[in-house]
């Protein structure tokens, strides 16, 4: 795998989770969250991988499985405002590009960093790119889910909209009919940023959109930052509760059965 210059992942791991305290060393077949996201990680183009988190004992798990991780501060309302205090280290001071990694998608793909970050790099007006999947007619998925965001972009796959109601709105189509005949896209979580970008958005402070569908990426959005889209074919899997374990469980064992294995890496 070639590395990309200057590229830095960063996985926000916060133990202090509403609904999943602890979640980042929840046990995965074996291994805890954090390791397998960050194994996965490293795996990709990036140069460099680190976990940010808030609690010594995620820091202490990183550190005994051979990743890098850096403590910061326990105030950060997001994982955006976590990355952006670790891409300001004086040790990052060279990077030019990172990535949010979803610290809660221990299957992530290399290959959707990869697509994330391929096209910021080859974008060079623009400033932030994220992934999407085209919901397809017969997906188990509800479209009506407030938790699974929708995301509509223009002929340039740059970001109009994201939302957690159904996009677009089909006025001549039954709302029954719409999941089957229409046309939408998930959003997936997963941001590339300028560096320099980063530490800008991080200083917004919230606004109306973002307040009104609790979406930060519509404060960049209304603050006039372009967000490219770039289209993914994998389905990424978030935990978001422990009922989410259950899934996680069978997703691996249909991965093992596909040869699924996660090398070592260098640290």
């Amino acid at each position: 795998m070639n590395k990309i210059t200057n590229s830095l992942g960063i996985i926000p791991a916060r133990f202090a989770s509403t609904r999943f305290p602890g979640k980042p060393l929840v046990d995965i077949g074996g291994k805890t969250m954090v390791q397998r996201v960050y194994e996965q990680a490293c795996q990709s183009s990036l140069e460099q991988v680190v976990v940010a988190t808030d609690d010594q004992r995620i820091l202490d798990h990183v550190v005994a499985f051979g990743g890098w991780a850096v403590m910061t501060s326990d105030k950060h309302p997001s994982g955006t405002d976590r990355c952006a205090e670790v891409a300001a280290l004086p040790q990052y001071a060279d990077c030019q590009f990172v990535v949010n990694v979803q610290g809660d998608e221990p299957f992530i793909a290399p290959a959707q960093i990869n697509t994330a970050l391929d096209l910021l790099v080859k974008s060079h007006d623009l400033p932030i790119a994220t992934l999407a999947k085209r919901l397809s007619p017969d997906t188990d998925l509800d479209l009506l889910d407030p938790n699974m965001v929708k995301v509509v972009f223009d002929k340039h796959q740059r970001a109009l909209y994201f939302s957690r109601w159904p996009l677009p709105f089909y006025r001549n189509m039954e709302r029954a009919q719409w999941q089957a005949n229409g046309i939408f896209y998930k959003h997936i979580g997963l941001y590339a940023f300028r560096k320099e970008v980063l530490l800008q958005v991080a200083q917004l402070p919230p606004s109306r959109l973002e307040l009104a569908e609790s979406l930060e990426q519509l404060r960049w959005l209304e603050n006039g930052y372009h967000i490219g889209v770039a289209l993914s074919d994998f389905e990424s899997i978030s935990i978001d509760s422990p009922a989410d374990l259950e899934v996680a469980a069978r997703q691996l064992a249909m991965l093992r059965s596909e040869g699924f294995q996660t090398p070592r890496y260098g640290a």
